[in-house]
């Protein structure tokens, strides 16, 4: 199925996943309504306009909304490096050991909050978002090609179809990354 957002032309690969055809990508303030639109009907409640043609190519962009009502199960990504751009909304990106213990946070949030905008992640480590805000828009990029298998989801946490837990679950992340910000701020 093909979408044609003011001048841009998408394919649909799923509910979530709209690759942008044209050989020059532009995304505005209509794509982002979209995108925000998307993310609201479906069940994992995010969607995505990759600027990358197919998941073999050797460098992927996604401009991707992200409800404060999703769920992102911690993973790590095998031999790849992950960055964020922050367009829209605040978050925090909460690193954890092997065991599920938390290592870092990084809070970011758009130009206006006066939050970093940027991260990159260098290694394979446990990650989740905690999306303090209706929305997060983020610029990801990261190295291809996508291979579902090299993505671990973290054992410490609950599936994604198991939203009770899972929702449990942020909940006491959030818990614990308040509490690793007041040691860290009296260390």
């Amino acid at each position: 199925m093909r979408y044609a957002i003011d001048a841009m032309n998408l394919h649909k690969i799923n509910d979530e996943v709209f690759i942008a055809l044209d050989p020059i990508v532009k995304i505005g303030g209509d794509e982002l309504t979209f995108l925000k639109t998307q993310a609201l009907a479906n069940d994992r409640k995010r969607a995505r306009i990759c600027a990358h043609k197919t998941n073999e190519d050797t460098l992927h962009e996604m401009v991707i909304a992200i409800s404060a009502q999703s769920y992102i199960h911690p993973h790590k990504h095998l031999g790849k490096s992950e960055s964020f751009h922050i367009v829209e909304g605040e978050v925090d990106v909460v690193i954890f050991d092997d065991e599920g213990a938390i290592t870092d946070i990084i809070e970011l949030g758009d130009a206006a909050s006066g939050r970093n905008l940027y991260y990159r992640l260098s290694e394979s480590a446990f990650h989740t978002l905690l999306i303090h805000t209706d929305f997060l828009v983020v610029h990801e990029v990261t190295n291809g090609p996508f291979v579902r298998d090299k993505t671990v989801l973290a054992a410490f946490a609950p599936p994604e179809d198991r939203l009770v837990e899972a929702r449990a679950y942020v909940q006491q992340v959030a818990g614990r990354a308040a509490a690793f910000r007041r040691t860290a701020k009296n260390a």
